[in-house]
């Protein structure tokens, strides 16, 4: 039986100022704060010491001399403001705040709206929304194509295809009244956006045909071999054209809007500018072209953003993919390089803004930002980060150049307030340009 001894003392010490001894009140040393001193190896005390920086027996707060004042020189401080830039993190814009240029320029972080797109497929190569000039958003989920329409907030399903397939592409026509939809197989088809009826088929390519684009009574198609048709809507024999110049996928398809001209961007890293006219149709020089007008291989990844600028029709802007990142604009009249801006990541859209100099990129991993660029600067003007879950791939621009709608492949469809159209005087029945349905919050389904 343990002989009976004092009763254990308690220790009062604080946990952090272990002793209050007025005079040493911030001497904390090692040997104080370690739980268990007597077991505590000189070994291991010293590597301690040696990890943490902490001097044995010295104190660890400790009182010493303010550093001196900053030089009061102004040649100084104006060096140090001209170096600032330098010492800047790229892309330091945080989330969820609002980018500026100046006082009065303000872009919100935040979506107008946003709808849920259950089955929106994540492919870079693909284009699957389109924004007509009646206000109308038209969106590809899976096999079927939908029309939401942004007046009022209706939405209406237009087609749908085979359950073992999927729409690859999308595009209205400029009057808005008609869609055409491009499918892995090669099909091209032609729909009635009103009456949602199916005008007829288009057949021909050999593989999937991943972008569209309109000029008048002309579609033209971007098919995974590198070849391009025009497709005229109105006869039976609709291909009145061949344009070869691509060893890899189309993936980026854009008339210029007086249709002088045809961008072309490709998985070979290659942007094309063609010639717009195609002569008559069924005569040889109808048949099939090779050369394009201009030729540019300085990007180094897939190129699919390509932009006309609405305010200066000689411009178009054109985007790389990951391992590229850049933003080149050209002059299409004489085929320069004007200006060339490095972005940090890859870039899957671009829009020109009607009312402003600047246009928008979107961007996938790894920011998934939205950023907007002025003109000619090539300054950013805003960010907005993580704009999705996922990498954001799609773009479309509204009729009034105020709203942009971006869909990504967290299956979400949503709408930014970019830029302000100028204001006009409203009669009594003038609609509000910027409605978006009957309510801006809120998600809604498309399906």
């Amino acid at each position: 039986m343990d002989s009976p001894e004092s009763p254990t003392q308690r220790d009062t010490r604080d946990r952090f100022i272990t002793t209050r001894d007025t005079a040493d009140e911030v001497a904390a040393t090692l040997d104080l704060m370690s739980l268990n001193p007597q077991s505590a190896s000189p070994g291991h005390t010293a590597r301690l010491a040696a990890a943490t920086g902490v001097p044995l027996n010295r104190r660890v707060l400790a009182y010493h001399e303010p550093p001196p004042t900053a030089s009061s020189d102004p040649l100084m401080a104006q060096a140090r403001e001209l170096v600032r830039p330098l010492y800047a993190r790229a892309g330091s814009a945080p989330a969820g705040s609002s980018g500026t240029t100046g006082k009065d320029r303000k872009i919100s972080t935040f979506p107008y709206k946003i709808l849920d797109a259950p089955g929106m497929l994540d492919d870079f190569y693909l284009n699957l929304i389109s924004w007509g000039s009646q206000n109308v958003v038209a969106i590809a989920l899976g096999s079927s194509a939908y029309i939401w329409k942004a007046d009022t907030g209706e939405v209406v399903l237009v087609s749908e295809g085979p359950e073992d397939s999927y729409i690859s592409s999308l595009d209205f026509s400029n009057d808005g009244q008609f869609l055409g939809i491009g499918y892995p197989s090669g099909t091209v088809e032609l729909w009635d956006v009103e009456a949602q009826s199916k005008l007829r088929t288009m057949t021909g390519h050999s593989a999937q045909v991943g972008c569209l684009s309109w000029y008048a009574h002309l579609l033209s198609s971007g098919c995974q071999d590198g070849s391009i048709w025009h497709h005229d809507v109105r006869v039976a024999r609709h291909k009145v054209m061949e344009l070869l110049g691509h060893q890899g996928e189309v993936c980026g398809l854009k008339w210029r809007p007086d249709g002088e001209l045809l961008a072309s961007g490709g998985n070979d890293n290659v942007l094309n500018v063609w010639d717009g006219r195609i002569g008559d149709v069924g005569t040889p020089s109808s048949s099939a072209r090779s050369a394009a007008r201009w030729t540019k291989r300085n990007h180094t990844a897939a190129v699919k953003a390509v932009a006309w600028c609405p305010w200066q029709p000689a411009l178009l802007a054109s985007g790389g993919g990951t391992s590229d990142a850049t933003v080149h604009i050209w002059n299409t009249t004489t085929g320069a390089r004007l200006h060339s801006l490095v972005t940090p990541a890859q870039i899957s859209s671009i829009q020109w803004s009607p009312h402003r100099k600047e246009f928008m990129t979107t961007h996938g991993y790894p920011t998934n930002a939205i950023m907007v660029h002025s003109y000619p600067s090539m300054e950013k003007v805003a960010e907005i980060r993580d704009a999705h879950d996922s990498r954001v791939l799609f773009s479309a621009l509204a009729p009034n150049g105020e709203l942009v709608c971006t869909a990504a492949g967290d299956e979400n469809l949503k709408f930014w307030k970019i830029w302000e159209a100028p204001k006009v005087k409203k009669g009594k029945d003038a609609k509000d340009s910027t409605s978006l349905g009957r309510t801006n919050s809120g998600i809604l389904s498309i399906r």
